[in-house]
């Protein structure tokens, strides 16, 4: 077995392998030990169980502006020196890219910061099975009109990650993840729904309780007994914080490295310029303790950092890999591998408050399918939810699709609520916009 300390010195033992082949001028190693177990139940039976031990490495030569790059999972001697040889021969035929190469050594991180990211438990199998039975017990439990379930889990997973160079950069940190969710399928006069709920954390400690998770998928499950269609209409949108997630996450999308040097994104040449209400404000903090996207550095060991993606409605940085910057004549933001932990400044109002000051329209609790054109803004999705007329909930609604371009819909985005989700990467309260495009029957 690998120890973290074995990973570490295979890394440096293949820079120092690598730097001695022919016409080699850098070389960067990324690897990864990996551990975990699911168990999945199914109405209080066993349907699965899943141990996973992994391990695998990358790794990148450059000969000048040259680069080949090889993964492997197989740690052994005679695999890394392979990947090695593999590595250079595949540099040796590549056409030369100025903008390649390793990121800046003076921007690589000079301190890695304890970010409290890892929480080791002794979960065993059985313990693991019990914590998702009881998760969806309380789901069956709620309502005769639960019929069913889609399955509950609880999943562990552990990570060592090392990033290595040969300007002489070597960081490495642990990481844990303690997840459960449940999917209870409810039916009332031969008509079925189905809704989930989870919970994630660094720590096992800072889970839910699971019981409530069960309480509250089933809850969910509950209130969309008797969707229905609603008519073709332009109205209001209220989007719950996982669906504000996606709305943000298009957003980044459109401003990072990769969308900006190819031309493929309705904000190009963006920076400085008002895109959003003064009232909107975006920042990432990589360094959030017990963060679920925290990282003292990113993929290319580059120093993360606190900053200010969007600061009064004005887009105040790109999100930039080094490769990024130097298509774009610019340095890169430490966002190889993408944005840590992006928050969005909550308002003043509360889920209940947004409904009322929505009046009428649509609460957005489900997405189906892909819909958004990242060059023109366009977009366009499959949805479910709730319709609301004069502040309060009227009925559930399903097969509905909604749509707008994102140009407008980040214009004429109304409030931001309180209610912060922080099971994900971006910390969002739901998110009211002026109007939106509702097709249904």
């Amino acid at each position: 077995m690998i120890s973290n300390n074995d990973l570490q010195q295979i890394i440096q033992n293949m820079i120092q392998t690598a730097m001695q082949e022919p016409e080699v001028s850098a070389v960067e190693v990324g690897g990864s030990l990996d551990s975990g177990l699911t168990a999945s139940v199914r109405l209080g039976e066993v349907e699965n169980i899943e141990f996973n031990r992994d391990k695998s490495l990358g790794i990148t030569v450059y000969k000048g502006q040259r680069k080949g790059s090889v993964s492997i999972t197989d740690l052994s001697a005679d695999a890394t020196n392979s990947a090695i040889k593999a590595a250079c021969r595949i540099a040796q035929y590549t056409e030369p890219d100025p903008y390649s190469g390793l990121a800046d050594k003076e921007l690589l991180a000079k301190e890695l910061k304890d970010l409290d990211l890892s929480h080791p438990a002794a979960v065993t199998a059985e313990q693991a099975i019990e914590y998702a039975k009881q998760c969806e017990a309380a789901a069956l439990s709620f309502d005769k009109r639960i019929s069913n379930s889609d399955g509950a889990s609880f999943s562990t997973y552990e990570q060592y990650y090392v990033y290595a160079n040969s300007d002489g950069f070597l960081g490495a940190y642990p990481t844990t993840r303690y997840s459960a969710h449940c999917i209870p399928i409810a039916e009332y006069m031969g008509h079925k729904q189905r809704d989930f709920d989870y919970t994630v954390a660094r720590d096992m400690h800072d889970l839910a309780n699971l019981t409530e998770i069960g309480t509250k998928a089933a809850t969910k499950t509950i209130a969309r007994l008797g969707a229905k269609q609603i008519k073709t209409c332009v109205a209001p949108v209220l989007l719950i914080p996982k669906i504000a997630s996606n709305f943000w996450s298009t957003l980044i999308a459109a401003i990072s490295g990769g969308s900006l040097y190819r031309k493929t994104t309705f904000l190009l040449d963006s920076i400085n310029t008002s895109v959003l209400p003064s009232f909107v404000h975006l920042r990432e903090e990589p360094h959030l303790r017990k963060g679920l996207a925290s990282a003292p550095f990113d993929d290319e060991g580059v120093a993360t950092y606190a900053k200010d993606i969007i600061n009064a409605g004005v887009i105040k940085t790109y999100i930039l890999s080094s490769y990024s910057a130097r298509r774009l004549g610019l340095q890169t933001t430490a966002n190889a591998g993408g944005a840590h932990n992006v928050l969005v400044t909550p308002g003043n109002d509360s889920y209940e408050a947004l409904i009322k000051k929505m009046h009428t329209g649509l609460i957005v609790t489900e997405l189906l399918g892909q819909g958004t054109n990242l060059v023109t803004g366009d977009y366009s999705q499959g949805a479910a939810g709730f319709w609301v007329e004069n502040g309060s909930i009227q009925y559930p609604v399903e097969e509905i699709t909604i749509a707008g371009n994102f140009k407008d819909l980040f214009k004429n985005l109304v409030a931001i609520g309180q209610d912060v989700d922080r099971r994900t990467s971006i910390l969002t309260g739901s998110v009211l916009l002026e109007s939106m495009t509702i097709a249904g029957s």
